[in-house]
């Protein structure tokens, strides 16, 4: 799922969106796939989201507000929702490890869809989408026969809401709080690997095994473990 390089890859800004509406059984998030035939990431469930492009920068050149604008655009082009920049909440922000072919620095935010939008994709680049609570797509992923995969960010900003049972919630809890930075190291296990994040004991070495806390994800088999013990 994640395409290795030996080469220096340069790092490009990105934006994503993690869309949430109450559903009848609580917060629900948007995901979006991918299609299949996509040489990067094909068939993987994402987020809405995508590469800055130089018309989202404003005349200062301020790298947030133009990951905003791209965030608002991709929207609008992967899942055909309007939403504005009142409504976008920091999330977090990942830089794509070392050693993986596409390297980007991607902001997340967060954003509540409270109108009433119907979703639509293009069925070129994104091929389907759904609304799913984090719990249910945990139990997907955990079914080894299910065919549902996700990237380890979007795995944990889902760990990041399932606690939140409404948008409300999520945004009182998330909103005002500092942005998590992720800068990932990846380790290679058997049969996968271990991303490991600051605050993580083996972060500085890439020594899992060194004691002290812990700050990670195990990708294995495409099962995905987190791990926060710090």
């Amino acid at each position: 799922m994640l395409e290795l390089s030996t080469a220096v890859e340069p790092v490009y800004p990105a934006a994503t969106v993690v869309l949430v509406r109450d559903g009848a059984q609580g917060l629900e998030a948007l995901l979006v796939q991918r299609n299949k035939a996509l040489a990067h990431m094909g068939g993987i469930w994402v987020f809405p989201g995508g590469r800055v492009d130089e018309a989202d920068y404003p005349a200062d050149r301020d790298d947030y507000r133009a990951a905003v604008n791209a965030a608002i655009r991709e929207t609008r082009e992967e899942a055909g929702l309007t939403i504005s920049a009142d409504q976008l909440a920091y999330l977090s922000h990942w830089t794509t490890p070392e050693g993986a072919r596409r390297r980007f620095a991607t902001w997340f935010f967060l954003a509540v869809l409270e109108d009433g939008q119907e979703v639509t994709v293009d069925g070129g680049e994104i091929a389907h989408h759904r609304w799913v609570s984090p719990q249910v797509a945990f139990a997907e992923l955990a079914d080894s026969e299910h065919p549902f995969r996700l990237m380890p960010p979007t795995f944990i900003s889902l760990v990041d809401l399932a606690g939140c049972r409404s948008c409300r919630e999520a945004m009182q809890r998330i909103g005002p709080r500092p942005a998590f930075r992720y800068a990932p190291r990846m380790v290679f296990v058997e049969d996968g690997i271990c991303f490991l994040y600051d605050g993580d004991a083996g972060y500085a070495t890439e020594d899992l095994d060194a004691d002290g806390p812990r700050h990670r994800t195990y990708m294995i088999d495409g099962q995905l473990e987190y791990i926060r013990q710090l």
